[in-house]
């Protein structure tokens, strides 16, 4: 038993450097990596808590009757250690945020009549159990049809049961690298929240790859927005004001959702549709199909997209990896932009972010807020954590303050 608790104290060690490492361009590690900096990141204190356990039962059964086991407990204690300081850092991220907020709007943040509605706590209960989604008050109408291509043309609505006006309307995209995913997967803190808080969210799927290609993904996604503008108010929707949000693909989608209004090439059908959105919050996207900052140098996702996604090559159809990027559509009507990126993402790397970030800043009108999250992974915000409640309360208070300028200018 003493063996055993040694080899459990050097695995637990080495999982805990995996979440306070960052790990980039690490080749065909990048998935596994990914997996355990995320689970182990978000769940710290769990992580803690079972260690402890299994530490204990191996004491009691006799795992310290040797140094080697007492070496194994001073490798725990290191690993604990190592994930207190992963949760220290997931709650500097409330600064972060705030910083991120007053820079946007200023230090005199307020939404006459909505503020109050933001809370600026994480409640205990959402951290002990991470993976309960469901809010009194709120609502699911699941499957709704905004297209004719069964399931992957349905969405589903997260409202208030009880109603007094319509509803300024949140649509979410799911990720899954434009091949895999869900709309019942992705972002369920966030749209509870603001569903409990006088917002409509609807989350939409989409077509997905190898039996789809480019552009077929951000048709559906226009899609989605146009059934919001004509059958919205049916289901207590306001389609005066629609942001956008996503992450990962869905990052990347929402994002050139949001900058591409005005192309009718990916509106096939329904061209004089209005699918602009009064905002769009992109999590974790990728915002280059070209990489033209070389930030995936080493982890190229070149191949990838092209054998499955866009199936064409840049160099023959490099106008169709163009339109296929977010970067390339920044302009000075770009809508208020919310950008959120973990520092240490492995899958869609932070210096992506900085550079769309950077060039939005230099071409757009509106507010473009941009948060770096410390310490957090690829999909850092998909069930209930630290950083996720904290983050998600960071996206209400900049949609409601979006939505108060709106309200004004009516």
């Amino acid at each position: 038993m003493d063996t055993a608790l040694l080899v459990f104290g050097v695995v637990s060690l080495a999982l805990t450097a995996v979440v306070l490492v960052r790990g980039k361009n690490i080749g065909p590690l990048i998935v596994p990596y990914f997996f355990l900096g995320w689970l182990g990141g978000e769940l710290a204190l769990h992580a803690i808590g079972m260690q402890m356990l299994v530490a204990g039962v191996m004491a009691w059964a006799g795992g310290l009757a040797s140094s080697r086991g007492w070496a194994g407990l001073g490798l725990l204690a290191l690993s604990w250690l190592g994930l207190g300081y992963a949760q220290f850092r997931a709650a500097r991220v409330v600064r972060t945020l705030s910083d991120t907020l007053a820079s946007g709007f200023g230090e005199g943040l307020e939404v006459p009549g909505q503020l109050g509605k933001v809370r600026t706590f994480v409640p205990w209960v959402e951290l002990l159990n991470p993976f309960r989604m469901h809010r009194p008050g709120v609502e699911v109408v699941k499957d709704i049809a905004y297209g004719d291509l069964g399931h992957r043309h349905h969405l589903d609505l997260y409202r208030p049961v009880e109603r007094d006006r319509p509803l300024p309307v949140l649509l979410q995209i799911h990720g899954g690298g434009w091949t895999i995913g869900d709309k019942r997967e992705q972002a369920k803190p966030l749209m509870y929240l603001l569903a409990a808080n006088g917002w409509g969210c609807v989350a939409a799927n989409y077509r997905l790859s190898p039996a789809a290609s480019f552009p077929d993904h951000i048709v559906d996604v226009k899609r989605a927005i146009a059934w919001i503008r004509e059958y919205g108010p049916a289901y207590g929707l306001d389609p005066r004001f629609v942001a956008i949000t996503g992450g990962s693909a869905g990052g990347h989608l929402s994002s050139l959702a949001a900058l591409t209004s005005h192309l009718p090439e990916l509106q096939p059908g329904f061209e004089e549709v209005d699918t602009s959105v009064a905002a769009c919050v992109p999590f974790y996207g990728i915002y280059d199909f070209l990489d033209r900052d070389g930030a995936h140098t080493g982890q190229s996702m070149r191949g990838f997209l092209q054998r499955y996604v866009m199936k064409v090559c840049p160099e023959g159809q490099r106008a169709t990896w163009e339109l296929a990027s977010p970067i390339s559509h920044v302009s000075r009507e770009a809508p208020p932009f919310f950008v959120i990126h973990g520092t240490h993402d492995s899958l869609a790397l932070v210096e992506n972010a900085r550079s769309f970030v950077a060039a939005l800043r230099a071409e757009s009108q509106q507010p473009v807020l941009y948060a770096e999250i410390p310490g957090a992974q690829h999909a850092f915000e998909v069930f209930h954590s630290l950083r996720t409640g904290h983050t998600i309360n960071a996206v209400h208070r900049f949609l409601e303050n979006v939505y108060a300028a709106h309200r004004r200018v009516e």
